[in-house]
């Protein structure tokens, strides 16, 4: 086994999910993630908690929507009851082919999510990590040797997260004090409320209220967004590749929507509900360690020099306590890129500007 497997499952089970003996741990394996679960299950046995592990495959999840009438179960006990007993919930990323469903109607994919939602809520009172091992078919999806995708994600993965922490606590200072943030660029002219909005440093551990490995972005939860957006980083939504999506909000909400490819997944996605229409969370990128698009939200959504803005559900950790937040069955990212011709300003003041921080070197007033 490689060396990085196991270094990659000891920052997984030691400073992002920052597990402890006796702690009862789901660990969700993806069908190519073997080797990364096994390393996992060896750390778990060190730490002396409590193993249950599950198989997530597309390709499973598929086989059994296509087959069901579409009248799903709400929150099916046994499901509920495994998270509502789980102390912490690793996902294990490594899939043979992220499109495996591509064609579920989307309808049924829609209520599969809504009659899930409770399940959803409990996984997500856990101390929930995702994290994605290296495979030759997320290689192939991003343009890359198999290698040089290894080289690529363990860089990532294996960073000084200590360090990233405290520059990015830069970043989570501005827009604590901050009130309104405008994002400018060609195609995009978009002012968002951030007032008594709490933001997080997301620097891939728990302790930062931070889910992903690799993390490294700084993320808030906007309202009352106003004006447009062009999210010109390629993606795949829900199987189907998506190009140039510009996004038209009113009141909060969106109101008109297009895309030069895959329109008709926004639209299933802005449709789903009435939480879809509004934004759950503005995202700033700031591992510059991710140095390239890989057509993977986990990886794509971190990198320097982008924004990246979530229809749907906001997160907790954004809000004050006992207040709610935008709540929707989805929460999908979309990414700009803001290393050209654009700027990031917080009450006025400019604080990215093609791509370059106000505390960095290069930045241009």
């Amino acid at each position: 086994m490689d060396d990085r497997v196991r270094e990659h499952a000891e920052v997984l089970v030691d400073w992002s999910a920052r597990i402890e003996d006796g702690d009862n741990v789901v660990v969700s394996v993806g069908p190519a993630a073997h080797d990364l679960a096994v390393a996992v299950a060896e750390k778990l046995g060190e730490r002396g908690a409590n193993l249950l592990a599950t198989y997530s495959s597309g390709e499973v999840r598929r086989a059994y929507l296509n087959a069901h009438d579409g009248e799903f179960d709400a929150d099916p006990a046994h499901q509920l009851a495994m998270y509502e007993n789980a102390d912490a919930v690793l996902s294990l990323g490594g899939g043979r082919n992220r499109a495996a469903m591509a064609d579920v109607p989307s309808e049924r994919r829609g209520a599969s999510r809504e009659a899930m939602k409770g399940v959803g809520e409990a996984r997500l009172d856990t101390d929930w990590v995702s994290t994605l091992h290296p495979t030759r078919s997320l290689a192939q999806q991003a343009g890359m040797s198999y290698e040089a995708y290894q080289d690529f994600v363990y860089d990532a993965v294996l960073r000084d997260w200590e360090s990233l922490a405290d520059e990015m606590a830069r970043m989570k200072e501005v827009l604590d004090a901050g009130s309104e943030v405008r994002l400018v660029k060609d195609g995009t002219d978009l002012t968002m409320s951030i007032e008594g909005r709490t933001a997080v440093n997301s620097a891939a551990s728990v302790a930062y209220d931070s889910h992903n490995l690799p993390s490294g972005e700084v993320f808030t939860a906007p309202y009352a967004t106003e004006g447009e957006v062009l999210f010109d980083v390629p993606m795949t939504l829900r199987g189907t590749a998506v190009r140039d999506v510009r996004l038209t909000f009113e009141d909060g909400e969106v109101v008109d929507y297009e895309a030069a490819q895959g329109e008709s997944v926004v639209g299933d996605i802005v449709e789903t509900d009435e939480g879809s229409r509004r934004l759950g969370e503005l995202g700033i990128g700031m591992n510059r360690g991710i140095d390239r698009v890989t057509d993977n939200i986990l990886f794509d959504e971190k990198m320097g020099e982008t924004v990246h803005l979530a229809l749907g559900r906001a997160y907790d950790s954004n809000l004050p306590e006992g207040e709610s937040g935008n709540d929707s069955a989805v929460h999908v990212d979309m990414i700009t890129d803001t290393s050209e011709d654009a700027r990031l300003e917080v009450d006025g003041e400019v604080i990215q500007r093609n791509g370059r921080f106000r505390w960095e070197d290069g930045f241009e007033e």
